[in-house]
This record gives C-alpha cells, sequence and structure tokens, in this order.
C-alpha cells in the first residue's frame, strides 16, 4: 500500500522545485537553516509548498547539504543532490528539472522557487497554477518590484530548455525570451529575500 502511495504521489501534474544548493557567501551561514517562524526559511517555503493540490515536492540542495536533509527529515519531499551548485543557479535548475522527469515523465508543469523568500504562501504557488490554467500561458511568473522572478512556472513544453541552461543563467532568460507567452502574477513583498545579516535583521525585528 504504502508503495502505490509514493508511486501515486509523483503521478502528481505539478513538480515544485526547490532552490536550495547556494553557499549563501554574502550571509556566510547557510541561509536556508535560518530561523524563521518557529521553523527555518527553507522549511516554511516547503511546508507552504507541499500544501498545494496534485503536487510533489524537490528540494535540490548542495553546500551544506548534509545539515540542510538532517534540519528537514522529511519523508513526503525528495532531496536532489547538485555536486555542481558551484557551477551556478542554472546547475541546480537542470538537476532539478532532470529529477522531476525521472519521477513523473508526463508530468505537466513545474514550480521553481527559493528557499529565501520569507513571504512565500501556498496562494502564491497557487495563483501560478490559476493564472496559468485561465490565460493559457506556458510560463507564468511572480511580479515584483517591476520585475518578473520567483516562483515561476513552466510548462512541459519548456522543460528542453531549462535543462539547456548553462552558468549564471536563471529562468529570467526564458520569461525575457518568451514574453508573449508569460503570464505575470503579483506577489506582495516577493522583493524581500535574505542575502545578508542586514536583510536578515530586517525580517526579524
Amino acid at each position: 500500500m504504502m508503495k502505490f502511495i509514493m508511486e501515486n504521489r509523483y503521478q502528481n501534474k505539478t513538480g515544485i522545485i526547490i532552490l536550495a544548493a547556494g553557499n549563501s557567501s554574502r550571509l556566510g551561514r547557510p541561509k536556508q537553516l535560518l530561523e524563521y517562524k518557529e521553523s527555518t526559511l527553507l522549511k516554511n517555503t516547503v511546508s507552504e509548498a507541499l500544501k498545494v493540490e496534485n503536487s510533489f515536492v524537490i528540494v535540490v540542495t548542495g553546500s551544506n547539504h548534509d545539515l540542510i536533509e538532517k534540519e528537514l527529515n522529511l519523508t513526503d519531499i525528495t532531496f536532489s543532490f547538485n555536486s555542481e551548485w558551484e557551477n551556478g543557479m542554472s546547475s541546480s535548475i537542470v538537476k532539478g528539472i532532470k529529477e522531476l522527469l525521472l519521477l513523473n515523465p508526463d508530468c505537466e508543469q513545474c514550480i521553481l522557487a527559493v528557499c529565501d523568500q520569507p513571504f512565500v504562501t501556498v496562494s502564491v504557488f497557487e495563483n501560478l497554477i490559476f493564472e496559468s490554467n485561465k490565460t493559457k500561458k506556458g510560463i507564468a511568473a511572480s511580479a515584483y518590484s517591476e520585475t518578473l522572478g520567483t516562483p515561476v512556472l513552466f510548462h512541459k513544453k519548456y522543460f528542453q530548455e531549462l535543462l539547456e541552461l548553462k552558468g549564471q543563467e536563471g529562468a529570467k532568460k526564458l520569461i525575457k525570451k518568451y514574453a508573449e507567452d508569460v503570464v505575470s502574477v503579483l506577489f506582495e513583498k516577493g522583493n524581500i529575500d535574505i542575502d545578508t545579516e542586514e536583510d536578515y535583521s530586517k525580517l526579524i525585528s
């Protein structure tokens, strides 16, 4: 029965890939494990992602992966270790998409998220899915501070191009390239992320 439940989980339509591989060089300690809401930044993002119906969650780790996997200690997510995390964001996106296609080759869409947007909620993820379905657009990107960024949803037709990203390229390359196929979805406070001790102090003060 347990095996069926596990297999069934990965037949879900939406894969949520949380990118948590960086070494937080500007912060000087793993931002993924910063205390937040009686939890941690990463755990908060994961717990909100797990509330999305008909989805499964992949966490891409890299630097400090042992610490992070031990801290999360959750059976209902899949960890994917990116040994090439130092090569930039693209390597984690590629790793996440490959893992997603292994778990569910028929997956319809994915959402790429980062671990340091403290105000991300289940509704942010659900709004992306809703707007993509409503508008039939292949990309649904979060809008804040006059830019489009994460979390961002991609239809499966973009998976191959995501797999071809290199170096410091992130999903923004595709958002710009296929602007006519993008719907923007407001994410209030999406501009707040944690890169420095000052950012973190503001968050918890």
